[in-house]
């Protein structure tokens, strides 16, 4: 069975054999950009709308914010004033919704290859991209690769919201890339990278990491439920020249960020660093 709709169903299989069916409705949009298929369309399900890229599952009215919470604010709380924020990917905007909501932020700048992607979003899914207009919001529709070459010292934060190593989010995923990133970096600066399912994405995590621990000092995985996520289960790396995860939390900043938000709390968060054997013998 090949990913996308038919027979009224939106399906998508993971490369270990089972995966996601849900009740698809009208299709919004569908278009080829100069890099992948960009789609959205209405569900008959609690989901509401899918943002599809190339048949494969990016995002979902209905569970969102169990990705852009975690993305955006266990390294945002581990910050003790983060003025300047980079997104790279995420042109759906939820990322950018999320780190907006806390009140040190001065700039942010969303830096996503496809400005099909951003468009789509703002027309088709104003829940999640509502901040693209905020004008403390910079967009750049350019590759994340170039733009990061020559920033030195410029970011607190830097928010690696990309697509699977794979298409235009492949060079994301290089030695090369996150020293560029870490390079961005203000002292005492974060980076908090999607790093796919713990489950699913055995060989990936493995090669992903071992870049990363040899670029970053200090190098942690943190993982959450996503419903609609390959496997269900998703991790994050959190890397830093000198933060460790848990040594510092944000409490000045924390009751305002968890009454906005469904998923978010301190338990919550300081529990994510725990991880499954399996998981651990990966890394």
């Amino acid at each position: 069975m090949t990913n996308g709709i038919k027979d009224g169903f939106y399906n998508e299989i993971t490369p270990g054999g089972f995966g996601l069916a849900i009740k698809a409705g009208k299709v919004l949009f569908s278009e080829q950009s100069p890099f992948q298929k960009v789609e959205v369309f209405e569900t008959d399900s609690m989901l509401g709308r899918v943002l599809t890229l190339d048949d494969l599952m990016m995002t979902t009215e209905g569970d969102e914010f169990h990705y852009h919470e975690m993305i955006a604010h266990i390294p945002m709380m581990h910050h003790k004033n983060p003025k300047s924020v980079l997104v790279i990917g995420g042109g759906d905007g939820g990322t950018v919704r999320e780190v907006l909501k806390h009140k040190t932020v001065e700039r942010v700048v969303l830096c996503e290859i496809d400005g099909m992607v951003i468009d789509a979003c703002k027309k088709f899914l104003p829940t999640i991209s509502c901040e693209l207009d905020n004008p403390k919001v910079e967009i750049l529709v350019q590759d994340a690769i170039e733009y990061i070459k020559n920033k030195k010292n410029e970011f607190d934060i830097v928010l690696i919201d990309s697509t699977d190593p794979m298409g235009p989010g492949e060079g994301l995923f290089t030695e090369e890339f996150y020293t560029n990133v870490k390079n961005s970096l203000k002292p005492d600066g974060i980076v908090c990278a999607q790093s796919e399912s713990p489950f699913v994405n055995k060989e990936e995590i493995k090669k992903m990491y071992n870049l990363l621990k040899k670029v970053f000092p200090i190098c942690s995985t943190f993982t959450s439920n996503i419903p609609t996520y390959p496997g269900g289960y998703w991790a994050w790396a959190f890397c830093s020249e000198s933060v460790e995860p848990l040594s510092y939390f944000a409490d000045n900043r924390y009751d305002d960020i968890k009454k906005s938000c469904k998923i978010y709390n301190k338990e919550y968060h300081n529990a994510r660093f725990a991880l499954p054997n399996y998981l651990k013998e990966l890394l």
